[in-house]
């Protein structure tokens, strides 16, 4: 099996979530594989910027997530451990990076987003993100 670290980012601009819907019609969180030594947080903050051009500011470590497929391409099993990090953006313009296979960049408003969110450990992590989000800038939410 091939292992390998990956860190990423839940990016909150106001009260919507940013999601990615890639080419197989997932929806999922900007992401991707740690390389060349990087720091998983500067590899979060790329990735997302890569993926949607969104410049967003790291607020918190969220934790991590696991899982495990089947790589057709490497014709081998893939098992991808990721960092994750809280991050909040200053717009909600996005820019997809169609280059990378992905469809639409889209803000959601969080009951939206969990309903579209394709793996239930991303809509756990995005619930339980959004609450830590609340409490870490309650003053500067928009109701």
């Amino acid at each position: 099996m091939l292992f390998r670290n990956c860190a990423g980012g839940v990016v909150f601009f106001e009260d919507k979530v940013l999601l990615l819907k890639n080419e197989k019609g997932e929806w999922v969180l900007p992401k991707g594989v740690i390389r060349n030594g990087n720091l998983s947080r500067d590899t979060a903050l790329n990735r997302v910027k890569e993926e949607t051009g969104i410049d967003a500011e790291i607020i918190s470590p969220i934790g991590e997530t696991c899982y495990e497929f089947y790589s057709i391409t490497r014709q081998r099993p893939v098992c991808n451990e990721i960092t994750w990090y809280l991050m909040t953006a200053s717009s909600d313009l996005c820019r997809v990076n169609e280059e990378l296979g992905f469809k639409e960049a889209v803000f959601f408003p969080i009951d939206e987003a969990i309903e579209k969110i394709t793996y239930s450990q991303d809509q756990s992590l995005v619930s339980l993100s959004y609450r830590k989000y609340k409490s870490l800038v309650r003053n500067e939410l928009v109701v």
